[in-house]
């Protein structure tokens, strides 16, 4: 996506409240972010969530989180706190927190006002003879041969309906509006349905619930919404939207404005997929750090502010287009670039012996937190004779332009001293289980008084290091569009090496108090986070991302 084209695009919801301000249609602003409460949020939410907060911070105004949970069947009381645990970690607060289940009693009121003025009826056609009615794009519909009941026994139906004479599915209430509209839905939608089910907020009182395109303008209207701001797929719905509102009687109905969600290549967002990988144990849970869910980046160890950057980069339009995952990760590395403290962590640990280093002797090396920070001062590791490298930075025969440790090449150690390597022990199998070297003790701090050069600097563990497990996590799948895979391939996307984890990896001792969330770069290695299943006794770090991006 051209990062240009973002910058022009990204302000028309902006301009046209500017206009309105202007011209007085509005004096104020107020929005709304209306999730419902049946899956966690994911990063498409996100863009939701920060269009709708930082409209009304713009303005001065205010927004609310409202939960629309009129489909008690799907719903659940987990999901309702999981959404809000998401918007604060955002870095965002509601004004008020509301339920469209508050307003049950007033939408109920509302479907009575359209029956007795002859706008609504309640209709026994089963789900099948419905859709077989409400025709097809080039066909016009037909009226239900239920249509003509009269107001009173409209009213005697739907109170029993909700008195709950009836099986769920028996009967539903719908409006009454043009059953050959061009607009499918503007047919005689459905607005309320028979739903023997309880609810999370209001118990076993209702076995009546409305339909989400009945609740969700009505409830706007009610709590003074100015601008509902929702994505492209609501666009054929704002016609109902507006014909609710105006039908109840509001005089200044909100105006809905849409924008593109957000496509991320190689990632899921459909909750009926999300919960298939939760259900079928294809990731570990809604925080499966895998997981395009905000509780799963955040476990990863995204940064709130860098997700925030990210949806600011890719700006406001209403133009389809799919974002790389490379730009989430670009302001994700660039945010924790600037805050991470820097750490030394050996994930392929290979025992080196300095044989000339005196035995049981050991030293404390000053290095610094954060090289562009110095207000964080330093920190001190221990080193000893016998330390750890990364496997990788020992080649027997090396390649051309390899600098690191084999026999005869001398490097550098982070903060500490020029060691050369002498010779090396394998076992049977000829794998490389130990190195030994030889150190200058001119070269503490990582400068020789000579000034001779090496071209080689690695990272090391000490005898203080401690073991950890280390989770290395890539993209979940291997496709740029998992979404459009058939339900019967779907498995057969899923990246095999979207996890792999190392155990025995050795960790700086700085690190042994650290908690559930810090952020650390592991030198040469990437970000790293401590998970939330770490234990004093089973330190977890998960990689957060690569120091640099892996994606072509």
């Amino acid at each position: 996506m051209d990062e240009n084209e973002i910058a022009v695009s990204g302000n028309f919801i902006h301009d046209a409240i500017d206009r309105d301000l202007a011209e007085g249609v509005n004096t104020r602003v107020q929005t709304r972010f209306p999730p419902e409460p049946n899956g966690y949020l994911h990063i498409g939410h996100a863009k939701a969530i920060c269009i709708d907060f930082t409209t009304a911070e713009k303005y001065g105004g205010v927004c609310n989180l409202r939960l629309d949970d009129t489909n008690p069947s799907k719903e659940d009381i987990e999901y309702v706190e999981a959404i809000k645990e998401d918007i604060e970690w955002l870095g965002f607060h509601w004004d008020k927190c509301l339920y469209a289940s508050s307003y049950f009693d007033f939408l109920y009121e509302c479907a009575l006002k359209l029956i007795r003025d002859g706008k609504a009826y309640v209709d026994d056609l089963s789900a099948d003879e419905m859709r077989a009615y409400r025709g097809t794009l080039t066909e016009p519909g037909k009226n239900s041969p239920y249509r003509d009941r009269s107001v009173e026994e409209n009213l005697d139906l739907f109170r029993r309906m909700t008195a709950g004479e009836f099986p769920d599915g028996a009967k539903v209430l719908r409006a009454k509006i043009d059953m050959a509209s061009p607009n499918l839905n503007m047919r005689d939608p459905a607005i309320y349905r028979i739903m023997h089910v309880r609810h999370h907020q209001t118990g076993d009182k209702w076995c009546v619930y409305p339909i989400y395109d009945f609740a969700h303008p009505l409830s706007d209207a009610r709590e003074g919404v100015t601008y509902s701001l929702c994505s492209l797929e609501f666009e054929n719905h704002r016609p109902l939207y507006n014909w609710f509102i105006e039908q109840i009687g509001f005089t200044e109905p909100p105006r809905q404005i849409e924008f593109a969600r957000l496509n991320l290549n190689y990632c899921i967002t459909s909750k009926r997929r999300n919960i298939r990988l939760v259900t079928d144990g294809l990731v570990s849970g809604w925080d499966d750090p895998r997981m395009a869910t905000l509780c799963g980046m955040r476990r990863r160890g995204y940064p709130a502010k860098a997700v925030r950057t990210f949806i600011d980069k890719v700006g406001v339009s209403k133009a389809y287009s799919v974002v790389d995952y490379g730009l989430l990760e670009s302001c994700v590395r660039d945010e924790l670039n600037a805050s991470a403290p820097r750490a030394m962590a050996v994930l392929d640990p290979l025992k080196v012996v300095i044989d000339n280093y005196p035995e049981g002797q050991t030293e404390t090396i000053e290095v610094e937190v954060h090289p562009d920070r110095p207000e964080l001062g330093t920190k001190t590791v221990t080193f000893g004779r016998e330390i750890y490298v990364e496997r990788s930075d020992f080649m027997a025969e090396p390649v051309k332009k390899y600098f690191r440790l084999f026999p005869g090449n001398e490097v550098r150690l982070k903060g500490a001293y020029f060691v050369t390597c002498t010779s090396y022990e394998t076992d049977d199998s000829g794998n490389v289980t130990l190195l030994h070297c030889t150190y200058d003790p001119a070269t503490k701090g990582g400068n020789a008084p000579d000034g001779r050069k090496v071209r080689g600097t690695i990272h090391w563990a000490g005898p203080k290091a401690f073991a950890a497990e280390v989770r290395l996590y890539d993209r979940l799948f291997n496709v740029p569009d998992p979404a459009g895979v058939p339900d019967e391939e779907f498995e057969s996307v899923i990246n095999p090496d979207s996890l792999k984890v190392l155990t025995g990896c050795l960790i700086e001792e700085n690190l042994a108090g650290a908690n559930p969330g810090d952020a650390f770069q592991f030198m040469r290695n990437g970000y790293f986070c401590v998970d939330k299943d770490s234990a004093p006794d089973r330190p977890v770090f998960n990689r957060t991302v690569a120091l640099n991006s892996s994606w072509k």
